[in-house]
């Protein structure tokens, strides 16, 4: 069998466009990961959150080997992922207003904490009134956004405003508006996304610069271990208790 030639189009596309990501936003990431240290160290509480498919790159970042202990996903019923039936309810639900302030009222984060938001259009009021209602509260919002979408696109929430709008850090994915990076003679409409994969890169490089710069400041990182390697069971074990008061996917 030959080789694809639009599967190696897709590669050259996600390939070219982590590149760009690491070049130009490298002092975002940076920015971020100093942020999240600094909430590790003072006692603070992190939390990822996502809507639709931008919920991959939270999930990626919560409970998993290589990865913080104390990264929680800060779950909206409904939203996470396409389990919920019918899926085209998750999307609807994004759309709904006052939804992201019930949902911070009745989770456990805190001022000092920090709250990683990721919406790729970061049009909808979700999104939106979630990085509103986290920074009234204290908590430092990072958004994981394409900007794009601001500059070609218009806000579904009534301020008209956008997710970036509402970051103390900003982490643009550079994808493009419609997230589809191929298109080919004899196929209607363009396909291929790549937001997942560069998002989710966003992401690790984010902990891995806090894995960093928690070490410059004498810490060592809360990181898990896999358990399928020998101990990896009785270092998270360790870790869990150690940070027990800031786990919240245990209860």
């Amino acid at each position: 069998m030959s080789e694809s030639k639009l599967a190696g189009q897709f590669f050259d596309a996600a390939i070219g466009l982590l590149q760009r990501v690491r070049d130009e936003e490298a002092d975002n990431i940076a920015a971020s990961g100093e942020a999240i240290a600094d909430a590790v160290a003072a006692g603070g509480r992190l939390f990822a959150f996502g809507a639709g498919h931008s919920s991959l790159a939270a999930q990626d970042v919560v409970y998993r080997a290589g990865g913080f202990a104390l990264m929680n996903l800060l779950a909206v019923p409904g939203v996470v992922g396409v389990d919920v039936m019918p899926a085209t309810l998750g999307s609807a639900l994004e759309r709904v207003d006052g939804l992201a302030g019930a949902v911070l009222d009745s989770s456990p984060a805190r001022s000092g904490d920090v709250l990683v938001i990721i919406s790729l259009s970061g049009r909808n009021a979700l999104p939106v009134e979630m990085a509103m209602n986290a920074r009234a509260l204290g908590l430092t919002v990072i958004g994981v956004t394409s900007v794009a979408y601001a500059q070609e696109t218009r806000s579904r929430h009534s301020s008209d405003s956008f997710l970036k709008d509402h970051c103390d850090i900003v982490l643009d994915s550079k994808i493009a508006v419609g997230d589809a990076e191929l298109s080919h003679e004899g196929i209607e409409a363009p396909f291929a996304p790549a937001s997942t994969v560069v998002t989710s890169a966003l992401m690790q490089a984010t902990m891995a610069a806090a894995a960093e710069r928690l070490v410059e400041k004498g810490i060592e990182p809360p990181l898990l271990r896999s358990g399928n390697v020998d101990g990896g069971h009785e270092w998270n074990g360790r870790v869990m208790t150690e940070y027990g008061d800031r786990i919240f996917f245990r209860h």
